[in-house]
């Protein structure tokens, strides 16, 4: 059976955020995950961790402005001083937490910008945080993200895309983040797309469409993909980050019913 992180930006919502490490805890998930973890001290975070005894498996770099709308900054060149800020930011609370991979949003597409000046300034960027993610052992992840539903506007919104980006940035810790959600509105096709870059995924996560929410509520047969990344012999972790039909405790019967566990 894969690993489960919990993330905490979407499961366990009807608490505070200090609460829901210690929640994840007592429903069985042994690391969690989630959005960002910047309006806590790092400290605090660690303490919520310890207490909880869960891992930090995964959390994203400095996003620009969340609540106005931004998604990331890795493809905007006029915020390369802001993205650079960032890393260092990310790396100080990767150390902090003991987190080994961290997720690079791209940003959304600005208008006026030519395809290429996006694109290469998007590589420098990850390879510059490449770099300094490896003085701790550390992995940058992308993550192709659908632009249709969830995400209007994201630049990094197809699969081929970021095995194309993964190429040209050309560094060992740079790796794809796999949400099988958005692989499923982008292109479908799960089994083949995972074994056919199996080498490449640093990190999946998981909900179900439509809805985005539990597995098992919607069209993908995760009991076929978990036992095939098993098969594979994936030993990363699966991030549950989907939106629970009602309290998250509720809803995870899912674990049993479609992954043995």
């Amino acid at each position: 059976m894969p690993k489960f992180a919990a993330n905490l930006s979407f499961l366990f919502a009807d608490a505070p955020f200090s609460e829901r490490f210690s929640r994840a805890a007592a429903a069985g998930f042994a690391g969690v995950e989630y959005l960002f973890p910047y309006d806590w001290a790092a400290g605090e975070v660690a303490a919520w961790l310890a207490a909880a005894e869960v891992e930090q498996v995964l959390f994203n770099l400095p996003p620009g402005d969340w609540a106005k709308g931004e998604r990331g900054l890795a493809c905007l060149p006029e915020r390369r001083a802001e993205f650079v800020d960032g890393v260092e930011l990310t790396l100080d609370y990767a150390m902090a937490l003991d987190c080994r991979q961290v997720h690079c949003m791209a940003g959304l597409r600005p208008s006026g910008l030519a395809e290429s000046v996006l694109e290469s300034t998007y590589v420098a960027n990850l390879r510059h945080a490449a770099g300094r993610f490896a003085s701790i052992g550390a992995n940058v992840l992308i993550e192709p993200i659908n632009s249709r539903i969830d995400m209007p506007g994201y630049w990094l919104d197809d699969i081929g895309q970021a095995l194309r980006l993964l190429d040209r940035i050309g560094c060992d810790n740079v790796r794809l983040q796999l949400d099988l959600y958005h692989a499923q509105i982008i292109q479908g096709d799960l089994a083949r797309t995972i074994e056919s870059n199996f080498d490449r995924i640093g990190h999946i996560q998981i909900a179900d469409n439509p809805g985005r929410h539990e597995p098992g509520t919607g069209e993908i047969h995760y009991p076929y993909l978990f036992a095939l990344l098993d098969r594979l012999g994936y030993a990363g972790w699966v991030g549950c980050e989907y939106k629970p039909l009602a309290a998250t405790e509720a809803g995870l019967g899912w674990r049993e019913r479609l992954a043995g566990g």
